[in-house]
């Protein structure tokens, strides 16, 4: 992969909806890090995730990196069509490890490779840093090497310019000690061709004991330009309900790159779905994926699966939305976005919600 200190005038990172040529995943395989560290067992998660990986593999070519110690019971669970490129890694979180993709009118596809260091030096990652290089290397793209230490789950894009983040990953010194807003914005314009950063508080006091420390796919995602899904709880006396009324009043009060104020539908947590002996546990409705024809939906087997699968169908006429169960998946803290990554199509056209 050849690297590029600077990214050339034009590159800009399509929004989700935009079309796909694949969606790249990893395979979990980590035993001790799912059966000690989050107490659920590796097999029930595997079927989870495998769940997800099927769906998806429907609407458009699913990519599955894989351990190879992990082969046999990868293709074991994944459907024929589902293309398996054995790497080795630590962990299964594609949109935090993997790169963030980009498009050029002239120059193509290439990827940005963030710095990571696995949520602030959380887990071990001697691998999964440099997964996102050997992604492109495979792919034979260029790619944009920063210093920024990012997720992919840390930021959402709409294609025209707007990008949403959080103050608590971000400026978290775990991450990017002394780094300013101004030079993350800089490096956001550089690299994916963002016009206006919108900061979020995030979860500054840690109180989801998540371990992305506030990730943006958790609070809030893009519906289309100008509109978006946010994700609210019923509990107004829970710790959370005051991370959610921050975060929803600064979105109020935000305007995006093109001045528009935000349409926002709410999407109501799965509270009754989270298991109180957990130490994480992801219920976030908007933690969803945006395939090709189809909104791949967390699914919890609770009655407020249907609640939010209609209100799914409503921000995103013509999509199939397709409900999948990952009750063992989000014990590690992450859902359907977290696991995904989707790599455009080239070049860019129909870029419909």
């Amino acid at each position: 992969m050849q690297v590029l200190n600077e990214a050339k005038n034009g590159w800009m990172m399509p929004a989700e909806w935009s079309p796909h040529a694949a969606t790249w995943m990893v395979w979990p395989h980590n035993q001790a890090l799912w059966e000690s560290g989050w107490g659920v067992t590796l097999a029930e998660v595997q079927v989870d995730f495998a769940r997800v990986v099927n769906a998806i593999a429907r609407f458009e070519p699913v990519k599955l990196v894989v351990d190879p110690f992990a082969v046999s019971r990868a293709r074991e669970l994944c459907g024929a069509n589902v293309e398996l490129i054995e790497l080795a890694v630590n962990d299964s979180w594609c949109r935090d490890s993997g790169p963030s993709f980009v498009c050029h009118p002239q120059l193509g596809t290439a990827g940005v490779s963030w710095r990571f260091n696995a949520w602030g030096a959380k887990s071990e990652h001697d691998l999964d840093e440099g997964l996102a290089r050997r992604i492109l290397n495979s792919l034979g793209l260029e790619g944009f090497c920063t210093s920024l230490a990012n997720e992919g789950g840390a930021i959402h894009v709409d294609g025209e310019g707007t990008l949403i983040t959080t103050e608590s990953v971000l400026l978290n010194p775990n991450r990017n000690p002394g780094i300013s807003k101004a030079e993350i914005e800089q490096i956001f314009a550089r690299l994916l061709g963002v016009q206006k950063t919108i900061w979020l508080p995030g979860d500054p006091q840690y109180v989801t004991g998540d371990m992305t420390d506030g990730h943006v796919d958790g609070i809030c995602a893009f519906a289309r330009p100008g509109a978006l899904m946010v994700d609210a709880t019923r509990d107004s006396s829970s710790v959370y309900a005051e991370v959610v009324r921050e975060n929803r009043r600064a979105l109020e009060l935000a305007t995006d790159a093109r001045g528009r104020k935000f349409e926002m539908l709410e999407l109501f947590e799965a509270s009754d779905a989270v298991d109180t002996d957990a130490e994480v546990f992801c219920a976030s409705y908007t933690n969803f994926y945006i395939a090709n024809g189809a909104i791949i939906m967390p699914a919890y087997g609770i009655g407020a699966d249907d609640e939010a699968a209609q209100t799914l169908a409503v921000a995103f006429p013509g999509r199939e939305v397709v409900p999948v169960r990952i009750n063992h998946l989000a014990h590690g803290g992450g859902g359907v976005h977290c696991i995904t990554q989707q790599q455009p199509a080239w070049p860019l056209k129909g870029l419909k919600p």
